[in-house]
C-alpha cells in the first residue's frame, strides 16, 4: 500500500516535485538508510531495539544510525544537504533541533512530509511547539520527535512548613504561594533577571508574541499590551526572591543556588534536580515538581518547547525508505518507548501516559501541551546572538520605564531580523 500510494504520489505532483523514480522499490535487493542522529539523544539500548524491531518490520532495510555532535552540526548538515555529504552515507533521515527546522527549509533543501503528515501520521495531535517551527507555509518539513520543557521544582518540605498543602493551579495562587514562602530567610523563587524563556511564556498566555510577521516581514512585539502584561507578572514573581536581575540562570548555574538549599523554587526541566540532589543529598525525596501555572485553573501556563525534530534531505537517494524510518521514530509505539527511556515528552499530548509514572516528566508533559518554540524564521538565531529581551529585562528589572524599553527592544529585534534577512 506505502508504495502504490508513493508512486500515485509521483504521478499527480511530477511537474511541482519533479518526483520522478523512487530508488528502492521495484528490485529486491536490501537498502541501506542513513540516519543521523544526535549524541545522547537515544541511548544506545533504545537504539539496538528501534533497529532490531524496525528492519525486522522492514526486511529490504538496513539502518546505519550514526551518532554527530552537536557542536558544529549545523554547518555539517547545511553541507549534507547541498549535497556535499559523504557520498552514498550521506544522511537520509537527520534529528534537528526543533527551532533550527527553520534555517534548513530555504533553498527547498527538505523534502515535503506534509501529505504523510495529514493522511498517516494525525499532524494536528503533534504537540505545537515541535510542529509549528517545522512548518513553512503550511507544508510540514520537520517531524516532531520528542519534546523537554520546563516545570517548577519545589521543595516539599518548605511547601509544608508554609501551610501550602497542594501546587498551585493559576498564576495568581502561584504568586500568593510564593509570598509565602519568600520569609524566614528563604527566597520563594528564586528568578534570574534575564531568563527570557520563562518570560515568553507569560507573554504568549497574556496573548502576545516576541516577534510577529505580517507580508512576509518580521517585526519585535514586546511593546504590544499583552506582552506587557507578561512583563509585569514577570517582575511581580521575580521580586519574591533574590535573582540576579543583570544575569540569566547559568550565571551562576541556578542547580547550586537551589542545592544551598535557602530557595523554595525555581523554573527549570526536570533534570536538574538531579544536580540539584548531587550537590546537597540532604534534598533526597524533598524535591517536586508542578507544571507552571496559567492564567486559569483548566490549563498550565504556556513555557517554551525546546527538543528534536526529524527532516530528510531532497537529495535522499532511498526516499520511501527514510519516510519509514521517520514514520516509525515518530510513531506511537517507538515515541512512548523513547520518551520512556529517556524521561522526554511524546510528541503527541494523547501519549504521555506513557510518561505518567515519572512526576518530573509527567508535570513536563502536561505543560507541553501549552508549549511554544521561538518565532519560525531562520533569521531569529541573529536575535538571540545578542538578545536584546535580556537587555530590555535587566533594565525594567532595575526601575526603567517597561513602555519605553519594550518599544527600544523591539526595534532591536526587527533590526536584527532585517538585516539577517538581507
Amino acid at each position: 500500500m506505502r508504495r502504490r500510494l508513493l508512486a500515485l504520489l509521483c504521478v499527480t505532483a511530477s511537474l511541482v516535485t519533479g518526483c520522478g523514480a523512487v530508488p528502492g522499490i521495484g528490485g529486491s535487493d536490501r537498502h541501506t538508510v542513513t540516519v543521523w542522529l544526535m549524541k545522547d539523544s537515544a541511548s544506545q539500548d533504545f537504539l539496538d531495539r528501534f533497529t532490531a524491531g524496525f528492519e525486522r518490520d522492514h526486511p529490504d532495510l538496513d539502518l546505519d544510525i550514526r551518532i554527530q555532535e552537536w557542536t558544529g552540526i549545523g554547518e555539517k548538515v547545511q553541507t549534507a544537504l547541498e549535497g556535499e555529504s559523504e557520498g552514498e552515507g550521506g544522511p537520509d533521515v537527520i534529528e534537528v533541533g526543533n527551532t533550527q527546522v527553520p534555517q534548513y527549509v530555504d533553498g527547498n533543501r527538505l523534502l515535503d512530509l506534509t501529505l504523510e503528515s495529514v493522511a498517516k501520521w494525525d499532524k494536528d495531535e503533534w504537540l505545537p511547539g515541535l510542529a509549528d517551527p517545522g512548518q513553512r507555509r503550511f507544508h510540514q518539513y520537520g517531524i516532531p520527535w520528542y519534546a523537554a520543557n520546563r516545570v517548577v521544582i519545589y521543595r516539599k518540605d518548605l511547601f509544608e512548613q508554609a501551610g501550602i498543602t497542594a501546587p498551585p493551579r493559576t498564576r495568581e495562587e502561584w504568586l500568593t504561594a510564593t509570598e509565602k514562602l519568600n520569609s524566614g530567610g528563604n527566597q520563594g523563587i528564586y528568578l534570574a533577571g534575564q531568563d527570557w524563556y520563562t518570560l515568553s511564556g507569560f507573554i504568549w498566555d497574556e496573548g502576545g508574541d516576541l516577534a510577529t510577521e505580517d507580508s512576509g516581514r518580521w517585526e519585535g512585539s514586546l511593546d504590544t499590551p499583552a506582552a506587557l502584561r507578561g512583563m509585569t507578572y514577570y517582575q511581580r514573581l521575580q521580586a519574591l526572591g533574590a535573582g540576579p536581575v543583570d544575569a540569566d540562570e547559568e550565571h551562576p548555574p541556578q542547580a547550586g543556588v537551589f542545592a544551598a538549599g535557602k530557595v523554595a523554587q525555581i523554573v527549570a526541566v526536570p533534570g536538574l534536580a538531579r544536580a540539584v540532589v548531587k550537590q546537597n543529598p540532604a534534598l533526597e525525596g524533598k524535591l517536586g515538581y508542578f507544571p507552571v501555572p496559567g492564567k486559569s485553573a483548566a490549563k498550565p501556563g504556556a513555557v517554551f518547547i525546546g527538543g528534536s525534530d526529524l527532516v530528510v534531505p531532497r537529495n535522499t537517494g532511498q526516499r520511501e525508505g527514510a519516510v519509514a524510518v521517520v514514520a516509525a521514530l515518530a510513531g506511537a509505539e517507538w515515541n512512548s518507548d523513547l520518551a520512556r527511556t529517556m524521561n522526554y515528552v511524546p510528541n503527541k499530548a494523547k501519549l504521555a501516559s506513557a510518561v505518567a509514572g515519572e512526576e518530573g516528566v509527567a508535570a513536563m508533559a502536561a505543560g507541553a501541551a501549552q508549549g511554544r518554540a521561538t518565532p519560525s524564521t531562520p533569521e531569529w538565531a541573529a536575535v538571540e546572538a545578542d538578545n536584546p529581551i535580556k537587555t530590555y529585562m535587566t533594565k525594567v528589572l532595575g526601575g526603567a520605564d517597561p513602555a519605553t524599553e519594550a518599544r527600544r527592544a523591539s526595534r532591536s529585534i526587527t533590526q536584527a531580523l532585517t538585516v539577517s534577512a538581507g
